[in-house]
């Protein structure tokens, strides 16, 4: 067995701890109480290993392109750079990506991905990911082989799960969803981003037009109403921006989990998704980073203060978004968006020992009164001391450095700006 303690265990399904302490053994936790561990963390907080809902490791050196453009135009020109790269170039970015996300302690991701590279990376450095196969088209045929030949570059790995991503309503036809749903592995996509994707949808124009060549055919109807014969619990959609008073009544009738991005939305200039909405209406929500083609980092906790940000400013209201309430988005939640509650997202025994270690030692919140608080707000990347997978470590600060994956990621970016 293995232990570790701190000045405050957050179980995430039960009250913090003091001088708290976890135990697991052969990758699953079995106690988590009070008392000293093998190995102690002064001025710190242990929690359950943070899931990131939503990411896409294969552009985690696409900064800034496109910046400032509308959403449809953004679109397409991360399109025109993606053809400068091969698969193997795919990965090395997508493994920084998974080296970004243990860096921050998240140790799950829920990413989609173009090619599989994502899987790959995400094997390779032992980060727990379902990775969702994106696909694309009008036609389930030319989707299933899409489909095929990502799964075989993607290969196999414990930790990595293979789902499927018909992209979005605006590229892939109800066909295709409900091909993609028939197949009964995981099923994501992404849904009401933004102002373009209705005008497209609706009416075949605005700055998607351009891009019609590769466009699913307008639908003559909004994306939320588009998805409506495939909408239920089994569909992930990420975003849900642009959606009405009635498609949050539809999504809840029909236990439609979804994903929130607040800094990816609010970047773009997509707007701010109704969360509070959401939560009011006992829908499961996750929060996700997205990834740096639309945001700046993979850093899980500045994505957890731009979500509390963002509730509260909407709102007009200091308790519109708790700091409890948006940790549950990235354990416990995120767990139940994902359909994987009791397996990760809370340190209860039982659960697989998905483990991140945060230092508050010098922050404002050191003595901690409220260790939620100190952790929400007081959590950043450069904080994490340890971040275990399944057991085991995977991200260890001062001692686990990733020089080659940054640099092979850095020149497979600088041939897209060749």
């Amino acid at each position: 067995m293995t232990s570790l303690s701190a000045g405050w265990v957050i179980p995430a399904d039960g009250p913090p701890i003091r001088n708290g302490r976890v135990t697991w053994a052969d990758g699953l936790i079995v106690d988590v109480s009070e008392g000293p561990g093998d190995r102690h963390f002064d001025n710190a907080v242990i929690l359950p290993g943070l899931i990131n809902a939503h990411s896409h490791l294969e552009y985690a050196t696409y900064a800034g392109f496109g910046d400032g453009e509308p959403f449809g135009t953004w679109i397409g020109t991360h399109v025109v750079r993606k053809r400068a790269l091969d698969f193997a170039d795919m990965v090395a970015i997508a493994t920084r990506g998974a080296a970004d996300s243990l860096t921050a302690g998240i140790t799950t991701t829920a990413d989609y991905s173009f090619s599989g590279a994502a899987a790959v990376a995400a094997a390779t450095l032992g980060l727990r990911a379902i990775v969702y196969l994106e696909v694309f088209g009008s036609d389930p045929a030319v989707a299933a082989a899409q489909f095929t030949e990502k799964r075989a570059a993607a290969g196999s790995s414990p930790l990595v799960t293979l789902g499927v991503s018909p992209h979005a309503p605006y590229t892939c036809s109800l066909a295709v969803y409900e091909w993609c749903l028939s197949l009964g592995i995981p099923v994501g996509t992404h849904l009401a981003e933004s102002a373009n994707e209705n005008e497209w949808l609706v009416a075949g124009t605005g700055p998607m037009a351009p891009n019609a060549a590769i466009l699913a055919p307008p639908t003559g109807k909004r994306a939320v109403q588009t998805l409506e014969p495939v909408l239920g619990p089994d569909l992930l959609c990420a975003h849900c921006v642009e959606v009405t008073a009635d498609d949050i009544a539809l999504l809840a009738a029909r236990h439609v989990p979804v994903v929130h991005c607040p800094r990816s939305n609010a970047l773009l200039g997509c707007g701010v998704a109704p969360l509070a909405e959401f939560l009011a209406a006992d829908m499961r929500v996750g929060l996700g980073t997205d990834s740096p083609a639309s945001t700046p980092s993979f850093d899980i906790w500045e994505e957890l203060r731009a979500a509390i940000y963002a509730a509260r400013g909407r709102a007009r209201r200091p308790d519109a978004l708790s700091a409890a309430a948006a940790l549950d988005l990235v354990t416990g939640g995120a767990a139940r968006a994902l359909g994987l509650s009791g397996s990760i997202g809370t340190l209860t025994p039982g659960a697989k020992a998905d483990v991140t270690v945060l230092s508050l030692a010098g922050s404002p919140y050191d003595p901690v009164e409220d260790p939620v608080v100190a952790a929400v707000f007081g959590g950043a990347p450069e904080r994490i001391l340890e971040t275990i997978v399944d057991g085991t470590t995977r991200y260890r600060q001062g001692e686990t450095s990733w020089h080659e994956v940054h640099s092979t990621a850095s020149a497979a970016r600088a041939r897209m700006l060749a």
